[in-house]
């Protein structure tokens, strides 16, 4: 090493940056002038023996790691990047490339980004433009193409509780030092076994992001804005990607998605149901869920998590010889813009449908926080109880607004002598139970005053001298 010349100008500014030090403040730790190491950081000085030295021993860095040779899997991204036609007059070599995410590692990675957004963009113009030549502008059926769509329905269509995944979770909860608690552990467990330092910043250091992984500076950074509870999950989801990739990976393949995006997108989704796998283990909340006849309210204070939190896991517990009440949930906003489904079995949209505009959910938006509860009836006369409550997401600064989606949470009338929300809207003297159906588009109920669409499956009754309920009136 003395014999070689070390030029690490911008691995040196990221350290500092890191410590969040100035030049003049590293420059005294290290008995140098802020002059001497200005030229350092710009590349303009190698780094002496001397240096070296007090570098490793101030700071505990591993000398080696001074002499790297670049992030491989981002010098291959940026070198597919200049392979584009687009590109193609300004190919650089690889030693040029190996220079620019040495010296530039954060605009290396945007660039990197940016051309993978835009290879994804490209792939759905192609993707809508071949649908609208074959099928013409059909908005329904096009939209099915969306990566985001896809991975929806897919995941939609399986059960989100997988045996690999609670293994995983308590495997890992198993090698946890949690005596201050789980996101104490977590946290731990990050620095000492990645270097990664976590940290809660402010708003106006994070304008636009909830959650931010600088990989040059080895910091997961969070938004002030997430709740303690919703801090825990974004931790538990990065440890998640950290040390189950092998297994994600295997269940996404199993998705047998159509576009990487689609893949991405699903990576997310798996690492989401592994953190709650974690946060909230499976013997230990279904044995109390169990005892509390599920009630989520008492389930996420008794273990410290959101309303959202608790019943997206209720979905997942269905261990053979150890299951809970087969659980179903679809997120959604106030527009109506369904954002997630999921069910024990998958979403039962066969037997229930979803969409229609007479559930309860729909109804939560005006009363936030408040559980409403209601038996409904399909027209295939197969009877549910559903509750909707509304969810906070992010806290608002003032002239926010407030985030907030609201959650249909069901189940068959069979099990209501399980659940406490049945209590007093099912058996002997229950009011009958609300008529539903499986979306407008598909339901066939005559006399319907919430119709917001006439059924595709009837023809439209076009007699002037008849105006019934609605405005879409059928034969």
């Amino acid at each position: 090493m003395a014999d070689q010349k070390i030029f690490a100008g911008p691995r040196i500014r990221r350290i500092r940056m890191g410590l969040s030090l100035t030049q003049t403040a590293m420059a005294e730790e290290l008995g140098v002038s802020a002059s001497y190491l200005n030229l350092i950081e710009r590349n303009q000085r190698p780094l002496t023996v001397q240096l070296l030295l007090k570098l490793a021993s101030t700071y505990k860095l591993d000398l080696e790691e001074l002499q790297g040779t670049g992030d491989e899997n981002l010098i291959a991204q940026l070198k597919e990047a200049f392979s584009d036609p687009l590109l193609e007059s300004e190919v650089p070599d690889r030693a040029e490339i190996v220079e620019f995410t040495e010296a530039t590692p954060n605009v290396a990675s945007a660039m990197a980004k940016l051309y993978r957004a835009y290879r994804e963009s490209l792939d759905r113009l192609s993707g809508l433009s071949t649908m609208m030549a074959e099928e013409g502008s059909d908005a329904v059926k096009t939209a099915a193409r969306l990566p985001v769509d896809e991975m929806r329905q897919a995941l939609e269509q399986r059960s989100p509780y997988i045996p690999a995944i609670e293994r995983k979770a308590a495997e890992i909860l198993d090698g946890l030092d949690m005596s201050d608690g789980l996101l104490a552990g977590l946290t731990r467990w990050l620095l000492q076994e990645k270097g990664i330092v976590v940290q809660v910043l402010p708003i106006e250091t994070m304008p636009e992001w909830r959650r931010r992984f600088d990989k040059h500076s080895n910091r997961l950074m969070l938004t002030e804005r997430l709740s303690p509870a919703d801090q825990l999950q974004e931790v538990a989801q990065e440890v998640a990607l950290l040390t189950a990739e092998e297994l994600i990976d295997e269940e996404v393949a199993f998705l047998k998605l159509s576009s990487d995006e689609a893949r991405r997108l699903a990576r997310f989704e798996f690492a989401r149901l592994l953190a709650l796998a974690m946060i909230l283990p499976y013997e230990k909340f279904i044995s109390t869920a169990k005892k509390l006849r599920y009630d989520i309210n008492v389930l996420r204070s008794r273990f410290g998590v959101t309303f959202a939190q608790a019943a997206w896991r209720l979905t997942m517990l269905q261990k053979t010889g150890n299951a809970a009440v087969p659980f179903f949930v679809m997120e959604t906003d106030a527009a109506g813009n369904r954002i997630r489904r999921a069910g024990s079995s998958g979403f039962p949209v066969t037997r229930f449908g979803g969409d229609c505009p007479k559930l309860v959910v729909h109804q939560a938006f005006g009363s936030p926080g408040q559980i409403f509860s209601e038996t409904v009836v399909t027209p295939q006369e197969v009877e549910f109880v559903v509750l909707g409550r509304t969810v906070e997401g992010l806290r608002s600064s003032y002239f926010d607004r407030p985030q907030r989606t609201a959650l249909l949470i069901g189940f068959d009338v069979a099990h209501s002598d399980d659940v406490i929300y049945a209590d007093g809207i099912t058996g002997k003297g229950a009011r009958e139970p609300i008529k539903v159906g499986p979306g407008c588009r598909l339901c066939e109920r005559p006399g319907c005053v919430s119709r917001a669409h006439p059924p595709l499956t009837r023809p439209l009754g076009l007699d002037e001298m008849v105006r019934g309920f609605s405005a879409f009136e059928f034969q």
